[in-house]
């Protein structure tokens, strides 16, 4: 099995001061503001999103 991947900042305050929490596989607590989180992989999408063809922002 391959490697966790780590987040590269805190989602909340922008930080880099991560560490693995305590609370088990994918848990990550941040230094700078004091918060814990959890990153979690939820699977594939069926199908690919398809982007916009126009080019425009959707009215």
């Amino acid at each position: 099995m391959s490697e966790r991947a780590a987040p590269f900042y805190c989602p909340y305050c922008g930080d880099e001061d991560l560490r693995p929490g305590e609370q088990g596989h994918g848990a990550w607590e941040c230094g700078a503001c004091n918060r814990a989180f959890q990153l979690k992989f939820l699977g594939l999408l069926a199908r690919r999103l398809q982007p916009n063809s126009t080019g425009g922002e959707p009215i």
